[in-house]
């Protein structure tokens, strides 16, 4: 049989199968309406029949009376009009009616036009013949759809959907030939012209494109540059050469080892969590001198200064604001009436000649002290490298000298802005005005950074485009890279960080960037972006040219198209702006009675980092350690601190949880202060580990008390061998550069004092014959720890020191409590 009668399609009119089948399904549960379910065509039943001419339509019930062949119509075919093919209904029948119609015996002559034994043997006994439904056509149509339809469904309680179904006659396929697919043959590869793909540049394209021409075009000879065809091959190997180039270009970005632009680079290393930093602008205290008539002159921040030749190279603005006053311009420091006074090296304080309301200093201030005059009198003389930058850490404290009368203001500053020379406090006539001193305070003091201010400008191109990225750049290069500087935490900070510039922090120095709406700021990068912040990255080339990169609308705030960019930015920074002592002497905009100077040189200002060296760095960065699980790792941590000597660590349980407690000693002798314990701290938080705290404490000294006694050879002066003793011993440099032997260089935490240790360096001293350390009563030797009673140290021969402390000698008779050692000379000339 032809047709499966169990997947019917029902609706001609381009329902879906699966519409079809649901209205099927409500016509069988709503009980009233007949449907049809579906259609087969007979394919030989009966024998005397001709095939394809029979249909057996199954209905959901029984086949209504009166139901004939003038009620079915037969519709489709390829042709439209129906007298060229007709498929015409001879009769239908239902098939448990087809016996009472039968016209002929079993034996009888074979007519399709009546319904015949062979009829009813072959579809009497189906299944259900009530519900059967047989159709005889007059000719079996051609292979195209056809659908049999009752013309009045209503009539016969049909349902109108289901009271047509669809059919062919036919298979896919004549019934004389091999239904299987036909066999595929291979296709025949098209002939590829043989091609010179090493030929990339514009000389080599042109030159297979030429003989390519002669192959295809053998009757075109024409050479001449003025031939279309020739300006035609021209332009396209001109296109091929710019294409190479563009595809080497992108795979020449697209590995670290091999990019080229700065851009790829940063990015490269930016997934390897490697920062390339852009250079920072140099920094520099500037002084000024404000005659009385300009006492009081308010400068704001943004105030530019420059060199007196007026280039832009060397322009520094101010950070923070300042007011000049006249008293504040060379302040005299009181040497309390000695002539030949000095401020030693290392001192955290001073007295200036004024009164506290005249000066008008407050904790915060800078001064500069500067040495004016040499040794004898003259300014030319002055020593240039005898200035130093101090911050003042409390306010100052009025005070007065009883003998003379005069008002004196108290100052000190932190140890870490100490001078590392002495300062002459020298008098020196001066005329009839009486004295003058060869160091001064200077007062009116700002800190300014490399820079100059540019715009507000459009950038280029200034509008967001409708369609596409949009990439502006500012419009002139050399843009400028800056620490951030926040005036109320550098209050509170010595003044030597001011001028610690790390490039690594340094972000685009643009000031300004607004689109019309709102303001953006500059980031370094958007991994961290919402979709609404109003951030951008700034990506320099190498050439100084600064685009700027927007967000997506995810990471980032996309620009709104239409709308225009305007920025102000500074341009400058590197290590151009490390302008030495004295240069900067003029205001961008002068003031009357005003002059700026620079008494100290610029510094901080860094070049952008080398692309070849980022190549070579970055693929190590990620191979430091940024956490700390050991002791060891906490004390290795601490340790890349820069005021950081040593530090030693030790995980302690609290009864709650684990503290781990990390001993600093911080260098150049400066205490381990409150402040700097908890800013040691904060830079740990980003190592320690969860669950856990970390406190930071300072050191713990321990003094030494020692006295050995030392038996000089023949020949030598005893107070000369003690003299070499001490300096052997010593807690500073001797005299040839090299520690002594209680340098804090040559201790460490926890490292213990041993005998013999000092008695080979006491034996390496020329006129020392022997060493008695014997400290049994009534002997004056002594090697224990100050202020302790002997336990047994000379015994052990080691003074023993714990975990977080260090020895300490410094032989100061003024503070014996800071250690101190000697030794009694026997013997000798």
């Amino acid at each position: 049989m032809a047709s499966d009668m169990a997947t019917p399609v029902y609706d001609t009119s381009g329902g879906s199968g699966d519409a079809t089948a649901l209205r099927l399904a409500a016509v069988r549960a709503d009980g009233r309406l007949n449907a049809f379910e579906g259609l087969e065509v007979d394919d030989g039943h009966p024998p005397q029949v001709p095939p394809q001419r029979t249909l057996l339509v199954r209905c959901l019930r029984p086949v209504p009376a009166g139901l004939d062949a003038g009620s079915l119509t037969v519709v489709g075919g390829v042709r439209g009009d129906r007298t060229l093919n007709p498929v015409p209904v001879v009769w239908a029948l239902p098939a448990n009616g087809l016996a009472a119609a039968q016209t002929t015996g079993p034996d009888g002559p074979a007519d399709p036009g009546r319904v015949t034994a062979g009829d009813v043997a072959a579809f009497a006994a189906l299944p259900d013949p009530d519900r059967l439904l047989v159709v005889r056509t007059g000719s079996s149509g051609d292979f195209s759809p056809y659908a049999l339809v009752l013309a009045d469904p209503q009539r016969y309680g049909f349902d109108p959907r289901l009271s047509q179904v669809p059919f062919t006659f036919k298979v896919d396929c004549l019934a004389d030939l091999d239904p299987r697919p036909p066999r595929t043959l291979p296709a025949v590869p098209a002939p590829v012209p043989a091609a010179d793909y090493l030929s990339r540049d514009y000389a080599g394209l042109r030159r297979l494109l030429l003989d390519r021409l002669s192959l295809l075009l053998p009757g075109w000879s024409d050479r001449s540059p003025a031939d279309l065809g020739i300006t035609v091959m021209e332009i396209l190997a001109y296109l091929g050469d710019q294409l190479a180039y563009a595809q080497d270009a992108v795979a020449t970005e697209a590995y670290l080892g091999t990019a080229r632009r700065r851009v790829s680079v940063r990015r490269h290393a930016r997934l390897l969590d490697y920062p390339m930093h852009d250079g920072a602008a140099a920094r520099v205290w500037l002084a000024l001198d404000a005659d009385p008539g300009a006492d009081g002159t308010a400068f704001p921040a943004g105030t530019e200064a420059g060199a007196a030749d007026g280039g832009t190279d060397a322009v520094f603005r101010t950070l923070h604001p300042l007011t000049a006053r006249t008293a504040r311009n060379a302040v005299d420091l009181y040497a309390w009436g000695e002539e030949r006074a000095w401020l030693p090296a290392g001192a955290t304080r001073a007295t200036l000649v004024g009164t506290p309301s005249g000066l008008g200093l407050t904790a915060g201030d800078v001064l500069v002290l500067q040495e004016v005059r040499g040794d004898d009198g003259s300014a030319g003389t002055a020593d240039p490298v005898r200035r130093r930058a101090v911050r003042l850490d409390a306010d100052p404290v009025a005070d007065t000298d009883p003998l003379t009368g005069t008002e004196l203001v108290r100052v000190s500053w932190d140890r870490q802005d100490a001078p590392p020379f002495p300062l002459r406090l020298w008098r020196f006539p001066d005329g009839d005005s009486g004295t003058v001193g060869a160091t001064v305070a200077r007062a009116n003091v700002v800190l300014a950074e490399h820079g100059t201010l540019v715009g507000p400008e459009p950038l280029v191109p200034a509008e967001v485009p409708v369609r596409g990225r949009y990439r502006p750049r500012l419009a002139r290069p050399g843009l400028a890279h800056a620490v951030p500087y926040d005036h109320r935490r550098a209050l509170g900070r010595p003044a030597a960080e001011a001028l610690a510039v790390d490039p690594a922090l340094a972000l685009p120095a643009l000031d300004a960037l607004h689109d019309g709406t709102g303001p953006w700021t500059a980031v370094r990068d958007l991994l961290d972006a919402g979709p609404y912040a109003a951030q951008c990255v700034v990506e320099t080339e190498d050439d100084g040219r600064a685009f700027l990169r927007f967000g997506d609308g995810d990471g980032g705030r996309a620009p709104v198209p239409g709308t225009a960019f305007t920025a102000a930015y500074r341009t400058g920074g590197g290590t151009a702006g490390n302008v030495g002592r004295d240069t900067l002497t003029r205001l961008s905009m002068p003031v009357t009675g005003v002059r700026v100077g620079n008494p100290l040189p610029a510094a901080g200002g860094t070049d952008p980092e080398p692309v070849e060296q980022v190549r070579q760095w970055a693929p190590q960065a990620f191979r430091v350690r940024q956490r700390a699980v050991t002791d060891a790792d906490y004390a290795e941590v601490t340790g890349r601190l820069a005021q950081v000597r040593q530090a030693v660590a030790a995980r302690r349980w609290t009864g709650s949880w684990y503290t781990e407690t990390v001993t600093v000693e911080r260098a150049d002798g400066l205490p381990a202060d409150r402040a700097f314990r908890a800013q040691a701290a904060a830079y740990l938080e980003g190592y320690r580990m969860a669950g856990g705290d970390v406190r930071v404490t300072a050191v713990v000294p321990v003094s030494l008390d020692i006295v050995l006694t030392v038996h000089v050879a023949p020949g030598h002066l005893g107070s000369d061998v003690r003299r070499d003793l001490l300096e052997v011993f010593s807690a500073g440099l001797r005299a040839d550069g090299t520690p002594g032997f209680f340098h804090p260089a040559n201790l460490a935490f926890g490292r213990p004092v041993y005998l013999s240790h000092m008695v080979a360096a006491a034996s390496a001293v020329p006129g020392v014959l022997w060493i008695d350390t014997d400290d049994t009563p009534p002997s004056p030797n002594r090697f224990r720890r100050w202020g302790r009673p002997a336990a047994g140290e000379r015994a052990a021969g080691l003074i023993a020191m714990g975990r977080q402390e260090v020895a300490r000698c410094m032989n100061d008779p003024s503070r014996p409590e800071h250690g101190r050692i000697d030794f009694l000379t026997e013997g000798g000339a």
